[in-house]
């Protein structure tokens, strides 16, 4: 078989956003490229509980501001499960090297948005990613 799909490190996606509109077309995109969203929510409270619930997560796509506080919260619950955290946010916070793969700056196209989870899962294979997108900052495992 020359034509094999290679599995995906990352496959189910939590997304926090508070801003519908990007919810929604965030979570369509990823859907229509093949991942799984376990949930879509737009809250501190409703992201660790979606963290510390049964659902398998490989990643958490999450923005900083919230309506209810700050997405660092979210990052700290989702490091000490070892959940992959990248950062999509207008303003990258300065924890968010200690706490995330990565942080992707707003707005951005939906083709740097799978660029940045792609370099997140090269990193998470321990493969060099490709080229980057100019919004993205890859800071490495944690």
């Amino acid at each position: 078989m020359l034509f094999v799909k290679k599995k995906r490190l990352i496959e189910r996606v939590l997304l926090v956003e508070d801003e519908p509109l990007v919810a929604f077309d965030t979570e369509h995109f990823l859907i229509v490229e093949g991942f799984e969203i376990v949930a879509t929510v737009d809250s501190v409270a409703d992201a660790l509980a979606a963290i510390e619930g049964e659902a398998a997560i490989d990643l958490v796509l999450l923005d900083v501001q919230l309506s209810d506080g700050s997405g660092i919260a979210v990052a700290q619950a989702a490091a000490e499960r070892g959940v992959q955290v990248l950062f999509v946010t207008g303003n990258c916070p300065g924890e968010a090297r200690r706490l995330a793969a990565g942080c992707l700056s707003k707005p951005y196209p939906q083709r740097d948005l799978l660029a940045a989870i792609g370099a997140v899962e090269a990193m998470m294979a321990g493969r060099k990613p490709r080229k980057l997108p100019t919004s993205f900052s890859l800071f490495g495992e944690r």
